[in-house]
């Protein structure tokens, strides 16, 4: 019979098995063949899209003052070309460069000894009744302890990218902030490159030529992958990687 544990693992190898019949049957229909671009869709009827909810300030009522051209509300005295409303362009200078070294080493040593005799008429008794010639009641229990741990773990980490990607104002926020989203594929040959930004800007923060540092978007989101040949081939197999989570050694 079959342990829960050993059912557990069966089953995640079969299932990583059909995935990866179904994975390897999609590669093989696109034998000699470029990866396909997605097409361009409208981000907020995709499945799990959420509209950004947070925390406002009270809605203020525009109003004019006499003899005044100023509306109150405005951020700006003159009109310009900057992105301010729902289905408005703006580029976005994606800019990281990101570095990180970590060193850490833990040493832990402890030992322990613990005896437990019986003396008196009792152990008198014992030691004649039970016990061999050699041994006292007083040395009846004897426990010794000895635990030693040692480790070490290091990271050492260098991440650099500088692009630029247009992205759409999805949403405008109650506070005039805009939700943006943008994303970008790139074929080369056999492989394509992804790039997604998404986040929440300031309208205050958005240059003259109507550009936005990834820096000034609150909540980012930036991913930057690819998918195609070369990406398949430096990735584990399927089945590898459910083996990897399941096995406990």
């Amino acid at each position: 019979m079959l342990s829960t544990s050993n059912k557990k693992m069966l089953a995640g190898i079969a299932l990583a098995a059909l995935a990866a019949g179904c994975s390897t049957a999609d590669q093989l229909a696109e034998v000699g063949k470029q990866p396909s671009l997605n097409a361009i869709q409208d981000p907020t009827t995709q499945p799990g899209y959420r509209p950004v909810q947070m925390p406002m300030p009270e809605p203020q009522q525009a109003h004019y003052n006499p003899n005044s051209l100023w509306q109150s509300g405005s951020r700006a005295f003159f009109k310009d070309q900057r992105a301010n409303q729902v289905g408005d362009i703006l580029t976005v200078v994606v800019t990281i460069d990101d570095e990180a070294q970590i060193d850490n080493e833990t040493q832990r040593s402890r030992t322990e000894a613990s005896g437990a005799g019986v003396g008196g008429a009792l152990g008198t008794a014992i030691d004649t009744i039970f016990m061999p010639a050699s041994t006292a009641a007083s040395d009846l229990a004897n426990v010794n302890s000895n635990s030693n741990f040692q480790g070490q773990g290091s990271v050492d980490r260098e991440e650099t990218l500088e692009t630029t990607i247009a992205a759409v104002v999805t949403q405008v926020l109650p506070n005039g902030n805009l939700v943006i989203e943008g994303r970008q594929e790139v074929r080369v040959n056999f492989e394509v490159r992804e790039l997604i930004v998404a986040g929440i800007v300031r309208p205050e923060d958005i240059t003259a030529n109507n550009r936005i540092a990834s820096e000034q978007i609150a909540e980012a989101r930036i991913g930057y992958g690819g998918r195609g040949q070369i990406t398949t081939v430096q990735q584990p197999r399927v089945g590898n990687q459910v083996l990897d989570i399941l096995l406990p050694f």
